[in-house]
């Protein structure tokens, strides 16, 4: 509990006196996040991280632009893919450490200077006649995905430690209630617990349905942007929007609410029972925090999978060229039932939800190898899209569950590298499958990323029943 005291003690007025002064205007259960995380934290969170989706497709766009070669833009795009696995999970740490603030703000600015030296090299270098001679293309690539401000794990560790933070004062609440009280303070606790657990259920169905429009709205955007007016263009408003945005969110006062671990440590008494029950939890977090980073290399590698199908899917009736739009049909459905999931009841609990999602998920993706058409095509991408959204909102807030005590900015941004590097690794086996037997292979590699949340989610379901309690 000292970690959620520490965390109450140190929010801003503005945040501890939002719910009487801020009154959202937004419907049902999420008119409740403005009030927890302040004002203006919606709309940044959202747009500060567009960046993000834009930087890959950005440099595909620019790098197959000015070299006249698919194979270079795509050996760039990976590099971008690349770093952005790699550089992930160091500035989760770095901001476990230090604190989301300092973090963000000098990835803003060492990132807008990536992606300018990443504009600079793609128009500099004299040729583009073998792969040796885009070396400085891939390396400014790789350092622009590695320094990627991670707006929405740190997001989502913000959601976690105000929630906490609501949950700590129900629990105290309960706690000190008098011998006459007794009677009633462990129900009136139990529905500020459930509240409190609802508010997290809402914030990370909110995020991933925030993660699905700027994935789907950043494409577009370098799509348009780039072919009406430059391919430049794209990447030189992602680094505008970087630079803005970004310093925005890191200051916003929603981020006092995480208290980085070296000044949690300090809180700590040495040789408490606390102390022990919170070293034995995180090596029971430890040795089972892997298994929603794997599960999120599914779904990249589902992701990704998909993607690359769908291109060879679509050109057979259409042009390859619609593959996106056929993509962003699944992306739509993901989107609303992500946000259907701050209304399942409480006692479906975080593993059961998992497994009964990816189950769906396993079986509606046999469906992708039924349709001889485009139309039939979207109606099985609508119905795919279903169990999408609530697997992934489970697993990032599985993710926070089993996360060590000061680690969780860590674990997010780990989960969200899982994504990126499942991604890269789906689009080259169904790219391959594609190339060699057609659409239908592709898809296989689809069914398997699905299946393999399946049996993760089985896992973590028979795992969680022997988490040790605090």
């Amino acid at each position: 509990m000292e970690k959620s005291s520490l965390a109450s003690r140190s929010l801003p007025s503005q945040l501890t006196t939002t719910s009487s002064s801020h009154r959202s205007r937004l419907p049902g259960r999420f008119a409740r996040l403005p009030e927890l995380a302040g004002p203006g934290f919606l709309p940044l969170g959202l747009f500060a991280r567009l960046p993000l989706a834009m930087l890959t497709v950005g440099t595909l766009t620019l790098v197959t632009a000015v070299s006249h070669s698919y194979a270079i833009g795509g050996m760039a795009a990976g590099a971008v893919g690349i770093g952005s696995a790699a550089g992930a999970p160091v500035l989760g740490s770095l901001a476990d450490r230090a604190g989301q603030r300092v973090v963000l703000l000098v990835a803003a600015v060492v990132n807008t200077l990536a992606v300018a030296g990443l504009l600079a090299t793609a128009y500099l270098s004299p040729s583009y006649a073998s792969a040796l001679d885009a070396t400085g293309v891939l390396v400014a690539g790789f350092l622009a995905g590695a320094s990627c401000p991670q707006v929405g794990p740190m997001a989502r560790v913000r959601w976690m430690a105000l929630t906490t933070r609501n949950l700590s004062t129900a629990r105290k609440a309960s706690g000190s209630a008098g011998d006459a009280a007794a009677a009633s303070a462990p129900a009136s606790g139990s529905r500020s617990v459930a509240a409190s657990r609802a508010d997290l259920d809402t914030a990370l169905s909110y995020e991933s349905t925030a993660d699905e429009i700027t994935f789907v709205l950043g494409p577009a955007l370098v799509g348009i942007l780039a072919s009406l007016v430059a391919p430049w263009l794209p990447l030189a408003m992602a680094a505008v929007m970087t630079i803005t945005l970004v310093p925005a969110f890191a200051v916003h006062p929603s981020q006092q609410a995480v208290v980085p671990a070296l000044r949690k440590a300090t809180a700590v008494v040495v040789g408490s029972a606390g102390e022990h029950t919170a070293r034995r939890r995180n090596r029971w977090a430890g040795a089972v925090v892997a298994v929603p980073v794997v599960a999120m290399v599914c779904m990249g590698t589902f992701f990704g999978a998909t993607q690359n199908a769908l291109s060879a899917f679509s050109a057979q009736y259409a042009t390859a060229e619609i593959a996106g739009l056929l993509y962003s049909v699944m992306g739509l459905s993901s989107a609303v039932a992500a946000l259907s999931v701050a209304f399942w009841p409480q006692r479906f609990s975080l593993a059961a939800r998992w497994v009964a999602a990816a189950l769906a998920m396993s079986l509606f993706a046999l469906l992708l190898l039924v349709p001889a058409g485009i139309w039939p095509m979207v109606l099985v991408l609508l119905l795919l899209g279903i169990p999408v959204g609530p697997v992934m909102v489970t697993v990032f807030s599985i993710g926070g569950v089993v996360a060590p005590t000061g680690r969780i900015a860590t674990v997010m941004t780990a989960l969200a590298s899982g994504i990126v590097a499942g991604t890269a690794l789906g689009s080259y086996l169904a790219g391959q499958l594609a190339q060699t037997q057609g659409p239908g292979a592709a898809f296989v590699v689809s069914m398997a990323a699905a299946a393999g949340l399946l049996v993760l989610g089985v896992l973590t379901y028979l795992v969680m029943k022997r988490r040790p309690q605090s």
